[in-house]
């Protein structure tokens, strides 16, 4: 037992025993080793194209001392790769090895210590890009090998930085071997070397990361060592490196980019290694970033003069974009910017000295700076500003586009911190918000970039802040606030929570606008800070007395936290208890607004909102859109990494029309990150008041002095601060506001001011000279729309970068010459212009080129090589036009030139491919398509084969390529169709190309689907024929428009005979006993064979109108054999139809029919044939129309007879019913009897139909060139060489006497029958009737329309009928395509919709009034009824007494309809009898006591516009109204039983009525029983009086504004019964008293002989143990003294209460309650004669 104890001791220490196995290079020896890596990047798939670079070598490794090591590069050679891979092979760059020999030939020092690489030494004329392929060599010797650990993880550094490293290490001691392997996790490192340039504003999304990936890498090592005595010997090390990248996600293919390494170790000597004496530390192992930030990657330059360069540039871009944008001027404009980069500030101090003077080369240099990036563009935006160099619009849009793009940096901080105090730009407020908001922006991303961001960059805007603060500015507060909105540091909590109510001591003081910039300004820092914003929030939330959209604005604030399920659940439960419903509106629409949401970083917040949901909707679903709403949409794809959100709130507070703010918000989501990419906000506030009410309300001293006077008498009565006719909108990119801007009242009154004043009409004048001079103008504007980069070593020691740029370029060159004949005098004016000769030239030449560049690959100063996905959009649509108007004889002519060479009007490519090129040869880039043409084309072929069941194998290898096409499903890779349209008419051919080739056939991803080629091409070029000469647009009004008719379109033989046999056919029908002869009858089938055959011989020449070619044909529309009707059919004549037959005739009429055997068959079956006879239809229309009416009322009947029992059983026989399809009985419910109230006037015989009146006014003169003369003429026509005419002509005719208006369009070429005519005729004041026919002499396609009034349940209605015969094919298709549309809106806005088989070929529409703002809509289509009940409207309808209030306003249009709007929003209090219902529709009995007024409703604002008081006369126990109102009194009241009104004391007779104030803006006019008094522009709409009841109006804008017995008018029925002094009270009674106006002397009997007491309590009461003495904190009605009470009612109120020996306060009302008791309130006192 012993002897295995030592054994297994003895084997235990010799299997931990130390290893020293760390590589040792032995001083005096030269250690030769071979050396090969190489980068490629590409798809993973074989047989596509690749883009790398691979370097070869050898590599000597030398120890100078223990510690210190030489390491140098023989025999380099660089080889650039561009091809199909593997099948291509690399191509050596000789030339750029040869130019970088001597660098690469230069040795470099490194200590090595245990096999760990330290400091690295080298010259300091080695550039960046060498030393790091040396630091690649290093980082394959760097080993961090443990003594006693065979297999272990650590983190390591490395060229990536310090990365999670794992070692497995085995010796084979037999070979002699060791063998060592590590690994690296890329994507766990602590100090990762990265480059990021712009994405500042990128916000990671860690939950969008949750296995899923855009971007992942690995890198693997292996060694073979051999062991020495001293350590081991690297015989042979090979890394590789992998990572992938997709935009969406990896996992669902990606790109990838592949290094190698290969070290093998090949001989050992003694060869000295010469080394200078210049080297100096240049870092460690760690990747070194050096030029290739300079370098974009898109393009590679060899700067040998920049400043030469840069003025070639400068001259290419301005020459070649003057007429029009060049293809290439994107990429141009990049280099430029590249240029000015590398350039320095000098060479750009010396560019603009030399161009400055230039326009057009000054704007390009002014539209380059911005984008370079580095401070020396805000140093030269700030220098040439104060030199006055720059016009204040030039500094202000290059400062905005500077501070978002120039890297962040301590001196760019301090340029734009110098900017912002300097004299000149204070000056300019709009300058100084730019500079301002600019320096938060950079800050923020300097932050972004070091978390160890300094406080100090805050402390100046603090300062600001808080001198605004002791100054009370404020505005200056307000842009303080913004810029640390911008900032988003937690350092700028306490200054900002000092601003905060309930925070800061004097915040209270601070306006409600800098409050909630102070709440907007923590958005930012919740980002980075969620858990303190959430503290902060979660106060400002739950303290109820704060106002309420500060509330709903911390709500947006602590939502963007990302709450927890217990803070949302805590939000939830106070909501069951909140007063306020606009906080508790939003709040609960902006959960349920969550519930929907897809996005990652907010499913934990939704899970929660679903369950508060939950709990809230019985009480908050139902609330109405006027209170304040948060609405939420995203789409979010998983498998994608991609998504989009957009939010948008407004903010009410008091339920009006406009809401007082508004904020929308957009997100994206992509590659694991997200960005707000854009948010707009305003604020309405005071807006709506400002619009409609009277511009000052007249300060009368004697007007407020009166109300004051009332109002003193209220006990506390507080007036509500006036809104602010204020306006303030902002706009923010990016999560940064760039913009905002303030309007008020003097801005307002400056436009006005401006517009009315005489420097209009200057102005006017000087346009007109300059147009007369005439105008020739470019305009060029050049945009880095973006550039993003990320840029990261690889194991190899070249950089991979991935790049986004767009860059555009958008010109357009104007010229216009005008003459103008009189020439106009030198004060004329502007209506001088309507007597004058008008003629203009103008040429307009707009043109955009956009180019995209999505970049993976290496990048450097010397070479580059990578995969590039390249988008070129390129438009240009040039136009000449020469264009008269003859205002004098209402002519208007335009002609349109042809601009040769202008073919191609629009055009996309979509190209990717690899490429690699190097400074050495520039001029020869090698270029590789991503999918060759020979790989494309033969999986197509497999693939199309496999399809069409050639081929049935599930998976194909295709041997003659490398190409593997894995299982799944598989898509063509070609893809190349060209639609064109011959416009024949205009000699034109519109063509779109679309050719795509994609790697789709290796893999179904978006990925692959992008990768390859697409085209889109659009051009119009001439069409083959004679030449187009110009293309001509007339029109004439008036009497001359008769002489511009080109083509006269008169009634044809063929037409008189057919309307000879209607008329026959009319008389068989109403006059049974009417023989028709022979002769008709033939004379009919005459006419219907000539009408086929005319038919038949005009196809071909309505076929050239347009042609259309698409690649897989369409044919053309048959023809109709017969002629179509023109004339009406009436649903009653469709339904008689419709009844008397089962079936419908499918057969088409011969020529061989008589007309008579047609007319029977017509009106004996609904009949369905396309040439059906015009004279059997109206026959037939006309003899239905009282048996159709008949069956309807009779079916109306009999389903009107079903027993409720029965209904009910239907339904419950209906399973499938649902909420969009109504029962029987909801169908029954919305049936709309309609009586019309037309009686035509066209027709002596009353019994005649409509459509006989029609017909017979048709028939007199089928077209009315014959008749009368056009009222217009439009002529539209090409000119060609031959001078034929071709184009169309619109003719529009108007008959006085049939109140008939006619238009024609036909073609004007003579063989072209082609026409489109429109009748409508006005059949009486309640009946219009339309027809609109089009083909062949107006016969191939016909639809009727028919307007009528009536009435249903006697209230107005319209009724709206669309019926046709026959339509085109394709109007059919889109018909059919929004009708499945509309069903779905239909299904989603809650409207019942059911299926109906109604009448065929007809839509009816039938619009009831059900008031004066709502309506019940009806509509019927063939397969479906569809119908709503009470759809408000935005604006009352002018009917009844509507339309008699609106008289006195018909002078002005816009004072009218601002009237029906305030009525339509008007909020109304009634009273009946003691019974009154408030603003807000809560009811409550209100005990009156006698004599006294009670204020039933008022202005609470400090203008007192308007006060209206009540006051029961018990005498004649009727009610009385007075209202004080302007610079009047009115009384309303009761006098021997009729309705009567004073104004200023004196009786007006109602049959003097109405009475209209002097100002024209208060009216008194007599309604129904009452009397109305209307003043919107003062905030009353109506206030009614009768004897049974009184009603007071206010209008939208004063919700929120008013007081009294009718409350607020701001839909919180919580928080009704508020008093004088704003208490909120739960007592009706005690709320009804607080608004009595007591009396102060009791001398007069007739007047109150009340006041309010806080009376104490009668009965000891012991609070907390001690006896207590209690007064009401309400007030409560008592007799005056000298007066006894002779009748009283018990009331509830709230007392307050105090030791009993405590001094007794002056005022209860500011207490708390704490015991409520009954006590009671005098409602009629009397007095005795000593009363005071």
């Amino acid at each position: 037992m012993r002897v295995f104890v030592l054994a297994l001791v003895v084997a235990f220490a010799a299997a931990h025993q130390d290893h020293h196995f760390a590589p040792q290079f032995a001083a005096g020896n030269t250690y030769i080793y071979q050396y090969e890596a190489f980068l490629l990047g590409g798809l993973p798939e074989e047989g596509l194209a690749r883009a790398g670079v691979k370097i070869k070598s050898k590599v000597f490794i030398l120890a100078e001392t223990p510690e210190i090591y030489i390491l140098q590069i023989m025999d380099p050679e660089i080889f650039e790769y561009s091809g199909i891979w593997p099948k291509d092979s690399f191509i050596p760059a000789t030339k750029l090895t040869t130019a970088l020999a001597t660098q690469l030939l230069t040795p470099v020092k490194f200590e090595y210590t245990h096999a760990v690489v330290g400091k690295v030494f080298a010259p300091v004329g080695m550039s960046a890009t060498v030393l790091n392929i040396y630091r690649g060599i290093l980082n394959v010797l760097q080993l961090n090998i443990k003594k006693t650990q065979d297999v272990y993880e650590l983190q390591e550094p490395g060229a990536h930085g310090v990365c999670k490293t794992h070692y497995v290490i085995r010796e084979e001691v037999k070979e002699g071997r060791v063998y060592l392997t590590k690994s690296k996790d890329l994507n766990h490192c602590q100090e990762k070397i990265v480059k990021d340039i712009g994405l500042a504003y990128m916000e990671r999304c860690i939950e969008c990361q949750g296995g899923e990936h855009a971007m992942k890498g690995t890198a693997a090592y292996n060694y073979i060592m051999k062991p020495t005595a001293t350590g081991s010997l690297i015989l042979e090390a090979t890394s590789t490196e992998l990572i992938q990248f997709s935009p969406f996600n990896i996992m669902n293919g990606a790109a990838q980019m592949e290094a190698k390494q290969t070290l093998k170790f090949l001989d050992t000597g003694k060869i000295p290694l010469p080394v200078g004496a210049d080297y100096i530390p240049r870092g460690s192992l760690q990747y070194e970033f050096g030029a290739e930030l300079l370098q974009t990657p898109i393009q590679l330059l060899k700067i040998t003069h920049a400043e030469a360069q840069l003025i070639e540039v400068l001259n290419h871009l301005v020459t070649f974009n003057a007429a029009r944008v060049h293809e290439d001027a994107p990429l141009k404009f990049i280099e430029l910017i590249q240029l000015l980069r590398v350039s320095g500030f000098a060479s750009i101090e010396a560019l603009w000295a030399q161009f400055k003077t230039k326009p057009d080369h000054r704007f390009w240099i002014l539209n380059a700076i911005p984008a370079i990036g580095t401070h020396d563009a805000l140093r030269f935006i700030k220098e040439k500003f104060l030199a006055q160099e720059l016009t204040l619009v030039e500094t202000a849009q290059a400062l905005i586009a500077c501070v978002h793009t120039v890297t962040a940096d301590p001196e760019a901080i301090r340029l734009a911190a110098a900017l912002a105090m300097n004299n000149s730009v204070k000056a300019n407020p709009v300058l100084r918000e730019i500079v301002m908001l600019g320096y938060g922006t950079l800050v923020y991303k300097y932050c972004a970039a070091n978390p160890a961001c300094p406080v100090e960059l805050l402390r100046p805007i603090h300062e600001i802040a808080a001198e605004a603060v002791a100054r009370a500015d404020f505005e200056e507060l307000t842009l303080a606030l913004k810029v640390l909105g911008n900032v988003g540091h937690a350092y700028s909590l306490k200054p900002i929570m000092k601003l905060l109510p309930g925070f800061g001591s004097a915040a209270s003081s601070f306006p409600l606008r800098v409050q909630i910039e102070a709440v907007l300004a923590m958005r930012n820092i919740a980002k980075k800070e969620p858990k303190m914003v959430q503290e902060l929030a979660v106060q400002l939330f739950m303290e109820k007395d704060l106002d309420a959209e500060l509330r709903m604005v911390a709500a947006i604030v602590l939502f963007e936290t990302k709450l927890p399920t217990g803070l949302v659940t805590t939000l939830a439960n106070a909501l069951l208890t909140e007063p306020n419903l606009q906080v508790a509106s939003f709040v609960y629409s902006y959960m349920k607004a969550m519930t929907r949401n897809t996005a990652p970083d907010y499913e934990s917040v939704a899970s929660a909102c679903n369950v508060a949901v939950t709990i809230l909707s019985p009480k908050f679903d139902r609330l109405s859109y006027r209170y304040s709403r948060a609405l939420y949409l995203d789409a979010y794809l998983h498998p994608y990494m991609m998504g989009a959100a957009a939010s948008a709130f407004y903010m009410n507070d008091a339920a009006t029309v406009m809401p007082k703010a508004f904020v929308a918000k957009a997100r994206t989501y992509l590659a694991g990150a997200y960005a707000d990419i854009f948010e707009f906000g305003v604020r309405t506030e005071g807006v709506q008041e400002a619009l409609m009410k009277i511009e000052d309300a007249p300060d009368s001293t004697e007007r407020i002095a009166k109300m004051k006077r009332v109002l003193k008498a209220l006990s506390e009565w507080r007036s509500s601060p006036s809104r602010l006719p204020l306006a303030s909108v902002y706009v923010k990119f990016f999560g940064q506001e760039i913009a905002f801007a303030n309007i008020d009242k003097a801005v307002v009154d400056h436009i006005i001011a401006l517009a009315n004043g005489p420097a209009i009409r200057t102005y006017g004048r000087e346009i007109l000279d300059t147009l007369l001079a005439g105008i020739s103008a470019h305009y060029v504007k050049p945009m880095l729309v973006a550039e993003v980069r990320r840029i990261f070593p690889t194991s190899v020691g070249l950089p991979m970068e991935l790049s986004f740029y767009t860059a555009a370029v958008a010109s357009a060159a104007v010229e216009i010459q005008t003459g103008i004949t009189p020439r106009p005098k030198e004060n004329f004016h502007a209506s001088e212009l309507l007597k004058s000769d008008i003629s203009m030239v103008a040429a307009i030449s707009p043109s955009v080129s956009m180019q995209t560049y999505a970049v993976m690959g290496i990048n450097t100063a010397w070479f580059q090589a990578s995969l590039m996905s390249r988008t070129k959009v390129y438009s240009n649509i040039p136009a000449k036009i020469e264009a008269r108007f003859d205002m004098i004889k209402g002519n208007f002519k335009f002609e349109f030139l042809p601009i040769p060479g202008a073919d191609k009007l629009a055009s996309a490519l979509v190209d990717t491919f690899a490429i690699a090129t190097n400074v050495e040869d520039l001029g020869t880039p090698i270029i590789t398509p991503m999918i060759p043409d020979k790989v494309a084309t033969q999986v197509s072929s497999k693939l199309s084969k496999m399809s069409s069941g050639v081929i049935s194998s599930s998976e194909i290898i295709l041997d003659d390529v490398s190409v593997e096409v894995k299982k799944g499903r598989r898509h063509s890779t070609c893809f190349s169709k060209k639609i064109c349209a011959v416009f024949e008419t205009f000699g034109l051919k519109a063509c779109a190309d679309i050719d795509s080739h994609d790697a789709a056939f290796i893999r179904d991803s978006p990925l692959y689907h992008m990768v390859g080629k697409h085209s889109l091409v659009f051009e119009v070029i001439p069409e083959a024929g004679p030449a187009i000469e110009k293309i001509e647009i007339e029109l004439q009004f008036g009497e001359k428009a008769a002489e511009k008719i080109v083509k006269v379109i008169k009634m044809s033989e063929e037409d008189i005979v057919k309307d000879k046999n209607v008329l026959m056919k009319l008389k068989k029908i109403l006059i049974p006993g009417l023989n028709v002869t022979s002769s008709s009858s033939s004379k009919s089938t005459s006419s219907s064979s000539s009408s086929v055959s005319s038919s038949s011989k005009s196809s071909s020449s309505a076929s050239s109108r347009l042609k259309s070619k698409p690649v897989d044909g369409v044919s053309p529309v048959k023809k109709s054999m017969g002629s179509s009707s023109l004339l009406s059919k009436s649903s009653s004549s469709r339904s008689s139809l419709k009844s008397s037959s089962s079936s419908s005739l499918k057969s088409s009429s011969s020529s061989s029919l008589s007309s008579s055997s047609r007319s029977s068959l017509k009106s004996s079956s609904r009949s369905s044939t396309k040439s059906s006879s015009r004279s059997s239809t109206k026959s037939s229309s006309r003899s239905s129309t009282k048996s159709s009416s008949l069956s309807s009322s009779s079916s109306s009947s009999r389903s009107s007879s079903l027993s409720k029992r029965e209904v009910q059983k239907l339904d419950q026989n209906n399973p499938s019913s649902s909420p969009n399809q109504p029962s029987v009985l909801q169908q029954e419910q919305f049936e709309m009897t309609f009586i019309k109230n037309h009686v035509h006037r066209h027709s002596q015989v009353n019994s005649k139909s409509s459509a006989a009146s029609f017909e017979e006014i048709y028939n007199k003169a089928k077209y009315l060139a014959s008749a009368a003369t056009p009222v217009m003429t439009v002529i539209i026509r090409a000119v060609r060489v031959h001078q034929k005419d071709q184009g169309y002509q619109l003719a529009a005719y108007f008959d006085r006497q049939t109140s008939r208006v006619q238009l024609i369009i036909a073609n004007l070429a003579e063989d072209d029958h082609w026409r489109m005519c429109a009748d409508g005729i006005m059949l009486s004041n309640h009946k219009l009737m339309a027809s609109l026919a089009w083909g062949l002499q107006c016969k191939q396609y016909h639809t009727e329309l028919i307007a009528e009034t009536g009435v249903v349940d006697h209230e107005p209605a319209i009724r709206l009928k669309l019926t046709w015969d026959n339509l085109p094919r394709a109007l059919k298709r889109y018909a059919k395509k929004y009708a499945e549309y509309l069903s779905d809106i239909v299904l989603k806005t809650g409207v019942i919709s059911s299926k109906a088989k109604n009448m065929r070929k007809e839509i009816k529409l039938t619009v009831a009034v059900v008031s004066e703002k709502s309506l019940n809509v009806v509509l019927k289509t063939p397969k479906s009824t569809i119908y709503k009940r009470d759809v408000a409207l935005p604006i009352s309808l002018p009917f009844g007494v509507t339309a008699a209030e609106v008289e006195p306003y018909q002078s002005s249009w816009v004072d009218r309809i601002s009237y029906l709007v305030s009525k339509a929003h008007a909020a109304e209090c009634s009273l009946v009898k003691d019974t009154l219902k408030t603003f807000n529709k809560r009811q409550y009995k209100n005990e009156m006591p006698h004599s006294c007024y009670q204020v039933l409703a008022q202005d609470c604002t400090r203008e007192l516009k308007f006060l209206v008081l009540l006051k029961r006369d018990h005498s004649q126990e009727h009610n009385r109204l007075a209202v004080k109102i302007a610079d009047i009194d009115v009384e309303l009241y009761s006098k021997k039983g009729v309705s009567s009104v004073k104004v200023n004391g004196m009786e007006i007779p109602v049959s003097n009525l109405p009475y209209q104030h002097h100002t024209g803006k208060i009216q008194i006019r007599p309604r129904g029983d009452g009397i109305s008094l209307f003043a919107p522009s003062h905030g009353i709409q109506e206030v009614y009086f009768d004897l049974h009841q009184q009603k007071v109006k206010v209008v939208d804008w004063m919700r929120g504004q008013t007081c009294g017995l009718c409350g607020k008018a701001d839909g919180e029925i919580r928080q009704e019964y508020r008093t004088p002094n704003e208490r909120i009270t739960k007592n009706a009674v005690s709320f009804a008293h607080s608004w009595v106006v007591p009396s102060e002397t009791c001398r007069d009997s007739s007047e109150c002989l009340m006041k309010h007491e806080s009376v104490k309590m009668t009965k000891t009461f012991l609070l907390h143990g001690q006896e207590s003495k209690c007064y009401s904190v309400e007030p409560v009605m008592r007799c005056l003294p000298g007066c006894t009470p002779v009748r009283t009612m018990p009331v509830n109120v709230g007392y307050h209460c105090m030791p009993s020996d405590a001094d007794s306060l002056i005022s209860f009302y500011e207490k708390s309650a704490d015991v409520s008791e009954t006590t009671d309130a005098h409602l009629a006192c009397r007095c005795n004669a000593q009363c005071s």
